[in-house]
């Protein structure tokens, strides 16, 4: 069997814009599979795929990871398969499978987690008689869609039955620049339940979710999915569970062998690394308690801080998001110390705490500030996110999101992250209309041009100032200028002078701001 994976996140309808310099995990993670069964599977980026517009040759199995908004991309590479063997279909776009397989004819799709599903149908050699007793797994039957039984979630033995593929690095053009996520938790500890929307609304204040034990908490006697209620994570992946460091470690030291200089340790709460260990046998339900397991962090950092690249400062080691309800000063000052002058982002979603508590969110918009202060204090850049279009969004909830996002940058957040409400399936607000374009909605306007406002003006006053980029390519709209990414915290830099150095990491001196997206530098070896 020659398998090939495309990797089709973030690309929308089949390109990427925003998310250039960003490679996922996923199909790093079925690629581990493949691997793990004997095969030597090749990973292709959708885009490229369209570029070439066929499939290359030789290969008979075709495997394609994509979010929910990918479905456009995801059929498009679908449709170029000309070979007999099957299509397989993972990633959160398979939370839709009667949409997903009716869209792309595809031969299956894997609900959820995908290791351990995808690891069966290899062993029965996808042959699909076998496709009735695989849980997870939905298919294709003369025309229907059958959807079996999902699988339970997943115990952390499957890290280490499956671990992640580093050879399959350098399957990605730009890896030497890009910024590589590792996968370090899995799962979301936030089981509040969403008040608002045609589900929410079913909330019977009986508290659950917010007071009872664990366990408890796990299920809704309502039947209100899990989480904030614009996200699908506690649904198809349930609880915190972590990986454990030697599995980073090895992991970490192979993309380091194949280049990678930039990565980023990924989970839907960073800070719920290891807290799932103080809480066992019961599943990590709540958000708030107990308090970051400090020890755990200390010795994921220290191993993975001494490996070679990282010691030397060559390799950049980054975080994704915290919940703020988990920012103590100590785990604030944790972070600080292994990560300094590295963004940390923090969710707010709304700067209204009602409006907040409605959504189902695990923290107040008064915790979010006073998490950006004490990471600023550690020595971090704080970056936060907002979304606007939210079910409940009204004039009160936009002045107070409006209010947030000035005392934010008070306060000492680098840039805040802008995203327009999306429904997704296995969420709270599943059956909620997505909010529309800011430009044709005046109160999301009103965010979108304050976090505008905001991010100009941190770019604005970063000219002048210096840090280290890696170069990757050149500009696509100007080919005498270089794509950088900057090594740790920044704007993506359009450097002159630097034409024929991709792969080099160079400081800059940032001159103009150029748009929305970047600003204009000039190496310092070249200055004088």
């Amino acid at each position: 069997m020659k398998p090939l994976v495309v990797d089709a996140l973030a690309s929308g309808k089949g390109e990427r814009i925003a998310t250039r310099d960003a490679i996922g995990a996923g199909p790093r993670a079925v690629a581990g599979v493949l691997e793990a069964h004997g095969h030597r599977p090749r990973i292709l980026q959708v885009e490229a795929l369209l570029r070439m517009g066929r499939i290359p040759d030789g290969y008979d199995v075709l495997l394609i990871s994509g979010m929910t908004s990918d479905l456009a991309a995801v059929q498009r590479a679908a449709k170029l398969w000309k070979s007999d063997g099957p299509i397989i279909i993972g990633g959160p776009v398979a939370s839709e499978p009667e949409r997903v397989l009716g869209r792309t004819g595809a031969a299956a799709a894997i609900i959820g987690e995908g290791e351990a599903t995808l690891g069966e149908m290899l062993q029965a050699g996808l042959d699909k008689a076998s496709f009735t007793g695989i849980r997870g797994l939905a298919y294709l039957e003369d025309g229907e869609t059958v959807v079996n039984q999902l699988r339970p979630i997943q115990g952390k033995e499957v890290y280490e039955r499956y671990p992640a593929s580093t050879r399959t690095m350098k399957d990605y053009p730009l890896h030497y620049a890009a910024r590589v996520y590792v996968e370090a938790v899995r799962g979301c500890s936030n089981y509040n339940r969403a008040r608002t929307g045609p589900l929410g609304s079913r909330c019977t204040a009986c508290r659950q979710c917010t007071e009872a034990g664990l366990t408890e908490r796990y299920d809704c006697p309502e039947g209100i999915p899990p989480g904030c209620g614009y996200c699908s994570v506690p649904s198809l992946y349930g609880p915190p569970r972590s990986k454990p460091v030697r599995v980073l470690r090895d992991e970490v030291r192979g993309l380091t062998e194949m280049g990678v200089r930039r990565l980023v340790l990924s989970a839907p709460g960073f800070l719920d690394y290891g807290r799932e260990l103080q809480v066992e046998p019961e599943p990590l339900t709540d958000p708030r308690s107990p308090e970051p397991n400090y020890e755990a962090l200390e010795e994921l950092f220290e191993s993975l801080g001494s490996l070679p690249g990282l010691s030397e400062g060559e390799v950049s080691l980054m975080i994704e998001n915290v919940k703020a309800s988990l920012v103590t000063d100590r785990a604030a000052a944790t972070l600080g110390r292994h990560l300094e002058g590295t963004p940390v982002s923090i969710g707010f979603e709304t700067g209204c705490p009602n409006h907040s508590r409605l959504i189902g969110r695990p923290d107040t918009p008064a915790e979010c500030l006073t998490a950006v202060r004490r990471l600023r204090r550690a020595g971090l850049k704080p970056y936060v996110y907002f979304i606007h279009g939210l079910p409940g969004q009204t004039e009160e909830t936009v002045d107070r999101t409006v209010k947030a996002i000035s005392e934010s940058m008070r306060l000492g957040a680098e840039r805040v992250t802008l995203y327009r409400f999306q429904s997704l399936p296995w969420s709270a607000f599943s059956e909620c209309p997505s909010g529309p374009p800011a430009a044709k909605d005046r109160m999301s306007r009103r965010i979108y041009e304050a976090a505008q406002e905001a991010n100009r003006g941190r770019k604005k006053e970063a000219m002048g100032s210096r840090l280290r980029v890696v170069l990757a390519e050149p500009y696509d709209r100007d080919p005498s200028l270089m794509v950088g990414y900057p090594m740790k915290h920044g704007p993506v830099v359009l450097v002159e002078g630097a034409a024929g150095r991709e792969g080099e990491v160079v400081e800059v001196q940032l001159t103009t701001v150029a748009s929305d997206r970047a600003v204009k530098g000039r190496p310092t070896d070249a200055m004088f």
